[in-house]
């Protein structure tokens, strides 16, 4: 088994690992980059309510937005991974993210409220949670096991582009049109990165 072998089959078979991978994020690019075409397609957004309930529970200045979260979860029996914010001084917003359908749970304090809704399902949203969706925040096995799968492709997703230079530099027929390609591709996401 020479370098050049092993390298090949490298590549084919990261490739080939990687091709949902590259589907996804194709796919799941497209709402980013014509959102008004997937608005029309989809028509308004639409929200259910799953409860909207008098609720109070007292927030202490500095509090622990997870715990207090927590409780608000399990006192109104909603149940899953989620994170918090508070955009103002009169609501906490719970997040359970979800790719078919996430929930969100915000609780008023002035009004002494929790309601609990869901989108209706839409393409785009459902394409655009699957390309956003990383990071080890969330303490579910899924979530988990979710963020190492995305780890593990930007890795292979490097080592499969150093494979591929390596065949194309050890392969002297293509090494002029390579280098084209290489430049062109270079100065164009220079001078995007620059001008954007």
């Amino acid at each position: 088994m020479t370098f050049d072998r092993f390298n090949r089959r490298l590549h084919l078979y990261l490739a080939m690992f990687l091709l949902p991978w590259f589907f996804l994020y194709g796919l799941s690019s497209l709402p980013f980059s014509h959102g008004e075409y997937f608005q029309k397609l989809s028509g308004p957004p639409q929200r259910m309510v799953h409860f909207d309930r008098p609720y109070s529970i007292d927030i202490p200045p500095g509090a622990d937005l997870k715990t207090i979260g927590a409780k608000i979860l399990a006192d109104n029996g909603v149940q899953g991974d989620f994170g918090t914010y508070r955009p103002n001084g009169r609501e906490l917003v719970l997040y359970l993210p979800n790719f078919l359908s996430p929930t969100e749970v915000r609780y008023f304090a002035d009004r002494q409220r929790v309601v609990s809704t869901s989108p209706a399902f839409r393409w785009s949203q459902f394409l655009t949670r699957i390309h956003t969706r990383g990071g080890f925040e969330h303490a579910s096995f899924a979530s988990h096991v979710w963020a190492y799968l995305v780890d593990l492709t930007c890795l292979g997703l490097l080592v499969w582009m150093a494979s591929g230079i390596c065949m194309w530099w050890n392969l002297r027929a293509t090494r002029l049109w390579g280098a084209v390609a290489l430049a062109a591709g270079l100065t164009a996401f220079a001078l995007f990165l620059i001008k954007l």
